[in-house]
């Protein structure tokens, strides 16, 4: 896992470099399969679900919260888009993303993305043997919408392995000492995903992308995080 962790990473770290106006979402999804080819990995999102999610990665952008499709858009100034990625090394995957913005961005969006990386890192400290994943959702819960922002509910966190889905599911809303105890060996991919002006979502036509009801901005960022003896373990870095 440390392994898929690392090509994960490349490949984020590459798309994250092409990022500016002008760069077609088609153009970072490609940025990221020569990562993962070239490293003999290859995404667990292609083929994924019904109907078959068509690409390697996902990119959402402004009111896009997670699930965006690559294609012709090209992005623009002012833009933040959120692209997840996931990668397979020997039947093992990482999973992790990022909102970045492109180019100047509002102060708003600016507040939104550091909220929401912040919100990761505190659950990331709740991954800790001896507390539960109630613990986790509600460090996010509270710490988000203690700054004013929302967290959705539809769609959680969740262990990772070797499937990209496993058990257990971790909300970003929830009460203490609830769900799994966590133990040594667990390996969790933490997401917060923020909206400003809502919680609530839907779905578009593409039967994938999901947007904040009210067209507000969303940021979403994840790490796959390892349940050590001690400290938690990040696995999706470099």
């Amino acid at each position: 896992m440390r392994e898929a962790g690392r090509v994960n990473a490349m490949a984020l770290a590459a798309v994250k470099n092409l990022i500016k106006p002008g760069v077609t979402t088609a153009n970072l999804n490609a940025a990221a399969e020569e990562i993962l080819r070239n490293n003999g990995a290859y995404s667990p999102f292609k083929n994924y679900g019904h109907p078959p999610y068509p690409a390697s990665i996902t990119v959402s952008v402004n009111e896009e919260l997670v699930h965006g499709i690559p294609g012709k858009r090209r992005l623009e100034e002012g833009d933040i888009v959120s692209v997840d990625c996931g990668a397979v090394v020997d039947g093992f995957v990482g999973d992790a993303a990022f909102t970045a913005g492109v180019g100047e961005i509002s102060a708003k969006a600016r507040d939104l993305l550091d909220v929401t990386e912040k919100a990761l890192y505190v659950a990331i400290a709740k991954m800790r043997a001896g507390n539960r994943t109630g613990d986790i959702s509600s460090a996010i819960q509270k710490f988000v919408e203690g700054r004013g922002f929302h967290v959705v509910r539809e769609y959680t966190g969740h262990g990772v392995g070797r499937e990209m889905h496993e058990a257990p599911q971790v909300p970003n809303y929830g009460d203490p000492g609830t769900g799994i105890l966590l133990r040594p060996g667990m390996t969790i991919a933490l997401e917060p995903m923020v909206l400003i002006g809502t919680f609530r979502t839907q779905i578009l036509s593409d039967q994938w992308t999901v947007i904040s009801a009210d067209k507000s901005l969303t940021a979403h960022f994840e790490h796959s995080v390892a349940v050590t003896e001690g400290d938690p373990l990040i696995l999706t870095v470099l």
